[in-house]
């Protein structure tokens, strides 16, 4: 029995174990093939090279997940073999691994409908936040159905393993030493090789997005995605001398209002506007969740799922062509409160060291404003109370438990059960934030304070649950319902605010963190950066259609410019309104950084690599044209100059 072969001998069940998972993730990938069947290429070349490509980061992927077993099956005793304990142990993990592994087949099934990728650091904040993840799995899918389905067929897939005699051969079976120890041999070098030199990186072979995300292996990305949450500038991407990169931006940022404060690597300055600043103005600011521009009836939606919202731009400072700096919540709230370039990696809401920042509340703050952040939620979810109560601003959320660490040095109010209508995985539904902040201005009012609040909403989120009887879009049956009913929340605030004393006196900004979907074929999908934004209640005179394209980081430095404000600065944004605005518009990923002048699209991406684009906005394609030298040396330069005062410690 000694020389029994590894096909049918003592490792009969983990060969079994390895070959199901090959051919299964092979089947992932043909459906995931089939559901993008319009958008990925279907050359037969790259059919072949992505089925390959992701067979090979299959083989790295179940290499690691079996090393435990192979080191089981290398040191336990052959006399052991077929014991009560070896029968035990090898069946019991056997089967956890394959309930596991076919729970996170059908979790990277709902993963790619929700954002059309394989796991990424998307799915690394989920496995953090528990609270929010389980309830909105709970309340999207039914979750006892899918549990038995798993079980369901984790027990088929282990009765074939029976039936197909690998049970018994297991144990039944003794290995030679030398086999054994060759088994040992060449895994932990095939894992010492994927953990060296195969970075998820190298599964982007091809110019079409989708063909590339289907090569990767979802639980390979995932891990990958745990290893590269903060990603060093310096070390990833093509870099310039911090010389030239501070002198480019300088030169992009001055303006006739505009007095460097100091030299070498900064950007700190002075805005002085020439004519008279206007009274304090009270400010409410909401972010929404996850809404895109094309929900607007204004960008051709034919829905109606936006009445408010496209009426609101007919009476409002509207901005046409703003884009996102990126597609998470926490990298819309870093845009619109530092007013930076997205840097590479984890926003910096999400990243340590992130207190006392030069943010948007430092300007308010120098003018004695009460900065409050308002979330349905909890907000230790994606680090929203630590970032926020950091910077500046008191605190209103969902407190479900978490504490504040003590350096923080903040007031955190708990919204309480009475001022609560309706909740769901996220938070409370958007009228009950919007009804918080309500009552908070009026003390605020009351108190004599101009205020600057800054609210998030969270209806249009999964499971698109919300009070019912509201719209006439059923709750939690679509993305649509949800949008519709956070545009009937709006109309709602607004209506309720106008009739406060302190109405006249304020102005509301409504914009979005990020579009719905980023998704596409290219490596950057351009139309899913374009979200709206609403700067409303000015004097009438004001009200107007911006036409140039921006970026988020533009919105304050266009505000304080309407308020006629002199202020500190140390953001990257400008005065959209200034006759000298160059357009232009920043967009990333956790990985590519985008910069974007009309239709020219530079992305620069880890490994030092570079391409430069056309976009044709009509189909929202890309086609590749040759590097222009001084565009990519200004992109460079905007991306590493911001990247370089985080990262030293200068933004503050």
């Amino acid at each position: 029995m000694s020389k029994l072969s590894f096909r049918t001998g003592r490792y009969a069940l983990l060969v079994h174990f390895m070959i199901w998972f090959l051919i299964v993730s092979q089947i992932l990938r043909i459906v995931f093939f089939i559901w993008q069947y319009d958008e990925v290429s279907w050359n037969i070349a790259d059919v072949l090279r992505t089925l390959l490509t992701g067979l090979f980061f299959d083989t790295g992927t179940i290499i690691f997940i079996s090393l435990p077993g192979i080191l089981f099956y290398t040191f336990m005793p052959d006399k052991w073999a077929g014991s009560i304990a070896d029968r035990i142990i090898i069946t019991f993990f056997t089967s956890l691994n394959v309930f596991i592994l076919v729970f996170t087949f059908f979790a990277e099934l709902t993963f790619w409908d929700e954002f059309k990728t394989r796991f990424n650091f998307i799915a690394v904040d989920y496995l953090i936040y528990t609270h929010e993840v389980v309830a909105n799995i709970q309340q999207s899918y039914p979750l006892p159905v899918l549990i038995s389905g798993v079980l369901f067929l984790s027990v088929m897939v282990l009765y074939i393993f029976f039936r197909s005699g690998a049970f018994k051969q297991t144990f039944s079976s003794s290995s030679d030493i030398r086999l054994r120890l060759a088994v040992l041999g060449i895994s932990a070098a095939t894992a010492v090789f994927f953990a060296s030199f195969i970075s998820n990186s190298h599964a982007e072979w091809s110019s079409n997005r989708y063909n590339s995300e289907i090569s990767k292996s979802g639980i390979y990305s995932f891990f990958a995605a745990f290893r590269n949450n903060q990603m060093k500038y310096p070390d990833f991407y093509t870099t310039i001398d911090n010389d030239t990169a501070f002198e480019i931006v300088k030169n992009k940022l001055k303006d006739s209002t505009t007095t460097f404060a100091t030299t070498g690597y900064s950007i700190h300055r002075s805005i002085k506007d020439s004519k008279s600043a206007l009274q304090r103005k009270n400010v409410v600011f909401v972010l929404m969740e996850s809404f895109s521009a094309s929900f607007l009836k204004e960008f051709g939606n034919k829905e109606n799922i936006t009445p408010f919202l496209d009426s609101l731009a007919q009476e409002s400072i509207f901005f046409n062509d703003l884009y996102a700096t990126g597609t998470r919540t926490v990298r819309g709230m870093e845009a619109v409160t530092l007013c930076i370039p997205p840097t590479p990696g984890q926003s910096i809401v999400k990243r340590p060291d992130n207190q006392n920042l030069y943010t948007v509340s430092n300007v308010f703050n120098s003018k004695s404003y009460d900065c409050n952040f308002f979330y349905g939620g909890d907000g230790y979810f994606d680090n929203m109370n630590s970032y926020f109560g950091g910077n500046g601003f008191t605190i209103y959320d969902r407190g479900r438990g978490s504490v504040l660490s003590d350096k923080i040095k903040t007031v955190r109010h708990n919204i309480s059960d009475k001022e609560v209508t309706f909740e769901n995985a996220w938070g409370i539904c958007d009228e009950d934030i919007f009804n918080k902040m309500l009552t908070v201005a009026d003390k605020q009012y009351k108190d004599g304070k101009p205020f600057f609040n800054f609210v998030m909403t969270t209806s249009n989120h999964r499971p698109f649950t919300y009070p019912s009887g509201k719209i006439d879009i059923p709750s939690g049956t679509s993305r649509e319902g949800a949008v519709k009913y956070t545009d009937y929340a709006l109309r709602q605030l607004f209506a309720k605010a106008r009739t406060k004393p302190w109405y006249k006196n304020t102005v509301f900004i409504v914009i979005a963190d990020h579009c719905a979907s980023s998704a596409g074929k290219d490596e950057i999908d351009v139309a899913n950066y374009h979200i709206p934004a609403f700067i409303v209640n000015m004097p009438e005179g004001y009200n107007q259609k911006i036409q140039k394209q921006c970026s988020q980081i533009d919105l304050w430095p266009t505000v304080f410019s309407l308020f006629k404000w002199h202020y500190e600065s140390d953001f990257f944004g400008k005065d959209v309104l200034a006759p000298e605005f160059e357009q232009r518009a920043f967009l990333g990923t956790y990985r590519k950084l985008v910069l974007m002048k009309k239709e020219k699209v530079m992305i620069l991406s880890d490994q030092k690599r570079q391409a430069f684009y056309n976009w044709n906005k009509s189909d929202n394609s890309l086609v590749k044209i040759p590097i222009d030298k001084s565009f990519l040396e200004e992109t460079i330069a905007w991306y590493q100059s911001a990247d370089y005062l985080f990262t030293n410690k200068l933004l503050n």
